[in-house]
């Protein structure tokens, strides 16, 4: 399995408050600890809103981490393009633009960003986001090269938004079951009849402010839910391919 979406948490590094919130470590043995039983080849490391433009954490993550797993950071809108090049040579491979809790750049930098990291490396772009926002904000994501959207957007309200998305070549993460205000089963089915490869896994751990953290049995929910060719997909071969592993 691709874990496409967790966090690593290392007070050795900077961590900024978030609306009063920092969580407690989670550093790179904590998350082998925690996944040891789970089959998981490789993943994605994800920048949190507390860790906001740092890359001293992910750059020691990813080395600890080893072969398999990539970087999705968060950048200022001014970085640098030779500081781009250099974190796509460690394995980093998409900007975050967390339009929930801050921390990463603003809406406002989000398409001139978004493609300035695809021309200089080819990364795609993540958006944290209620996916009742997407109606609003997309005059500016479609015609971005890949954009996805976290934690099943959410609300179920969304759901439709998301489905459009997909159908249009972006991916939805199917994360952060515990987060979500409706039956992720239902919403994994109609996703994946829009586009079987737009759907990509992540434990999510570890789940920070999640009201139900993640549990083994989201992966056993995901097979249950979808064919099993279809499962695999979602659990390992689409996020491989999106985050060029």
């Amino acid at each position: 399995m691709f874990d496409a979406h967790f966090h690593i948490i290392d007070s050795r590094f900077p961590l900024v408050p978030n609306h009063g919130y920092l969580p407690p470590t989670f550093d790179a043995t904590a998350y082998r600890s925690a996944t040891r039983d789970l089959g998981i080849t490789g993943g994605a490391v994800v920048s949190g809103s507390f860790q906001a433009f740092d890359q001293s954490y992910l750059r020691d993550a990813l080395s600890a981490l080893g072969e398999g797993f990539v970087g999705v950071t968060q950048l200022p809108a001014d970085v640098k393009d030779e500081e781009i090049a250099d974190l796509d040579r460690i394995g980093v491979r998409a900007v975050r633009f967390n339009l929930r809790r801050g921390g990463s750049a603003t809406l406002d930098d989000l398409e001139a960003l978004a493609m300035r990291v695809h021309e200089v490396a080819g990364w795609h772009t993540e958006l944290y986001v209620d996916a009742r926002e997407l109606d609003a904000l997309w005059p500016r994501v479609k015609h971005l090269p890949c954009v996805g959207v976290d934690h099943l957007g959410l609300s179920s309200e969304g759901l439709p938004a998301l489905a459009r998305l997909v159908g249009h070549g972006g991916f939805v993460k199917a994360t952060g079951f515990g987060r979500l205000d409706f039956d992720p089963r239902e919403a994994l089915r109609r996703l994946c009849a829009a586009n079987p490869e737009g759907v990509i896994f992540g434990t999510d751990l570890p789940s920070t402010r999640a009201p139900r953290p993640f549990d083994p049995s989201d992966i056993d929910l995901v097979r249950e839910a979808l064919d099993e060719s279809v499962a695999t997909k979602v659990l390992t071969t689409n996020a491989k391919r999106l985050y060029r592993v």
